[in-house]
């Protein structure tokens, strides 16, 4: 198991964290591991929330955009094009 050592902790965090730790019967290491713990899954849910918004947005826009129609910009159909080459 790693170890990790704080250095210059401000007084009155040191104390909250201190005051936390006994409310939750834990020691202070505990604590400290258990709202690190906590902080990164709240950053990954984010995170995860984040990209499926992404998502959501880059599928609304996609079915937003205006259907191009080949025959527009003089092209052949496709269709037509598969039914040629099926028939040969």
């Amino acid at each position: 198991m790693a170890t990790l050592n704080l250095l210059n902790i401000p007084d009155d965090l040191y104390k909250r964290l201190q005051e936390l730790a006994e409310a939750e019967h834990r020691s202070i290491d505990a604590q400290v591991i258990t709202i690190l713990q906590n902080a990164l899954e709240t950053k990954i849910q984010q995170t995860e929330e984040e990209r499926r918004k992404n998502v959501l947005k880059l599928l609304e826009e996609s079915s937003n955009r205006r259907r191009l129609n080949p025959a527009d910009f003089g092209l052949p159909d496709s269709t037509e094009l598969i039914r040629e080459d099926r028939d040969r």
